[in-house]
């Protein structure tokens, strides 16, 4: 077996894993250099590092998808399906080329919009504190507190 099918049994062994958890809400804000920044998850119990490996397979769709439109909210741009479940990837892209996505499993664009706004007017707060470095991780409790607020708002 060669590296690419590795890769790909990798991926759908890790969403089994996700998908066994349910009702997973997993957000991250990835950097310009595809490093992460922030990462919240709602809506499930226990803390799952595999979502990182899921979200990162779907950058490269992000890039595509962010040359052919004018929007920053580019709704979804990769879907998984694991027997009759499937998992769904959203994205948003700032002006500064920041990627907000969401890992989730319910269709509910409108609520992933708004989040995904408020969460952006949070951020650009953040990128205006002297003594945060743009880039580097998210470590502000009141950040993380308000992410949380939101995502129980809309999901």
């Amino acid at each position: 077996i060669n590296a690419e099918y590795m890769g790909f049994f990798s991926v759908v062994l890790v969403l089994c894993r996700v998908m066994a958890a349910g009702g997973n809400f997993t957000f991250m804000i990835i950097g310009k250099n595809d490093n992460p920044i922030y990462e919240a998850e709602f809506n499930n119990s226990q803390k799952n590092t595999d979502t990182q490996f899921i979200i990162h397979a779907a950058l490269d769709n992000v890039d595509e998808i962010m040359w052919t439109t004018n929007q920053m909210h580019l709704k979804t741009v990769d879907k998984f399906r694991i027997g009759d479940k499937e998992l769904f990837i959203s994205a948003f892209v700032t002006a500064g080329n920041i990627k907000f996505m969401l890992l989730h499993d319910t269709r509910n664009e409108d609520g992933i919009k708004n989040f995904f706004t408020d969460v952006y007017e949070l951020y650009i707060k953040v990128l205006l504190n002297p003594f945060y470095e743009a880039g580097t991780p998210i470590t502000s409790p009141a950040f993380d507190s308000r992410v949380r607020l939101y995502g129980r708002k809309y999901f």
